[in-house]
């Protein structure tokens, strides 16, 4: 009983997170978002070291070809190993089979020599060709300055711009001073308080957002709407039926085919995954009904450029066991630096 569908696109990832799973509780138990930030995301992010990032990058893009996702639009920061960071993520994805379109997450919280050193980042890696956005991580911890020269290098390199935007209330003041500067191709990742549409693709998370009790985005009042996961692995399939019962909970005409098709527009946004194969086991239908009631379906292969990136349900061009021993090793390290 198997069925073979594109690839399918995360459209917002957090590669550098795949080793926070299981990490020590923080210091206090964060009551609201901000909180969730200061004590867990941002002293996570602040402890990577290139090392731990290939290792996190590495296991996460294992996870995804094992998901059935071929493609990666990930969103990095690393604050204090920023040069050269987007190389590593993306030299894992590629040595794991896995497409990927990096970048670094632009923001003041460290002063302007941090957003400097971002918007270099960005431009080094954008410049070396391989497939890219400019990143910022969210109004609120951008000045003006900062904001516009993200917008500006991403016009330069005639790029969007992948950002947070109004994910949480310290957000919702600052979308203004981040309207006036966005286009079609920006990607807005959550929108979640977001009162009026703004030019760009956002970028539903559901997962993320119960996890983070940030609220429902309604994404189906937005013209364009793509999934991501924030992080929280790349089964896209799983989350598309979360976003399908989501919108259904809050709508009750609702159909899988809206959800269907906010995976779909992975495709505009990375078009090769639209090429790729992937051949479910679990499932015998690529119809929207049938899967979003399906559970447990697995890729039993991947095809990316003609090549076969998972057979028999494993990864093919690494050693998955190896790589997932060794990331346990490097998860343990990232939480002594915590």
């Amino acid at each position: 009983m198997t069925v073979t569908t594109a690839g399918m696109v995360c459209a917002h990832h957090h590669l550098y997170s795949t080793l926070a799973r299981g990490m020590p509780a923080p210091p206090a138990t964060p009551t609201g978002f901000r909180e969730i930030l200061e004590q867990v995301w941002w002293r996570l992010d602040m402890a990577l070291d290139h090392n731990l990032l290939h290792w996190s990058a590495r296991l996460g893009a294992i996870e995804a070809l094992e998901a059935g996702t071929t493609a990666i639009i990930d969103h990095h920061e690393s604050p204090g190993s920023i040069d050269g960071s987007l190389d590593v993520i993306a030299d894992a994805c590629a040595e794991v089979g896995v497409r990927v379109v990096c970048a670094y997450g632009v923001t003041d919280r460290h002063g302007t020599k941090g957003a400097v050193m971002g918007l270099a980042e960005n431009e080094r890696f954008l410049r070396t060709g391989r497939p890219g956005m400019v990143g910022i991580h969210a109004a609120f911890t951008c000045d003006d300055e900062t904001l516009g020269a993200a917008a500006g290098l991403a016009a330069d390199h005639g790029v969007g711009v992948h950002v947070h935007v109004a994910e949480g209330p310290d957000d919702v003041e600052h979308v203004e001073r981040l309207r006036p500067l966005a286009h079609d191709n920006w990607l807005l990742a959550h929108c979640v308080l977001l009162d009026e549409p703004m030019p760009g693709t956002v970028v539903h998370n559901p997962r993320s957002n119960l996890n983070n009790a940030v609220g429902y985005a309604r994404p189906a009042r937005f013209d364009r709407v793509a999934l991501g996961t924030d992080g929280i692995g790349a089964s896209m399939l799983e989350e598309f039926g979360l976003a399908y019962v989501l919108h259904r909970s809050d709508d009750v005409t609702a159909t899988p085919e809206t959800a269907w098709g906010w995976l779909a527009e992975g495709h505009r946004l990375v078009p090769a995954a639209a090429t790729d194969e992937v051949t479910w086991r679990g499932a015998d239908r690529d119809d929207p009904w049938y899967l979003a009631f399906t559970p447990g379906a697995r890729p039993e292969k991947v095809v990316i450029d003609g090549e076969a990136v998972v057979a028999d349900g494993k990864v093919t061009k690494v050693d998955g066991d190896r790589i997932r021993a060794r990331a346990w090793e490097e998860a343990k390290r990232l939480w002594m630096r915590l």
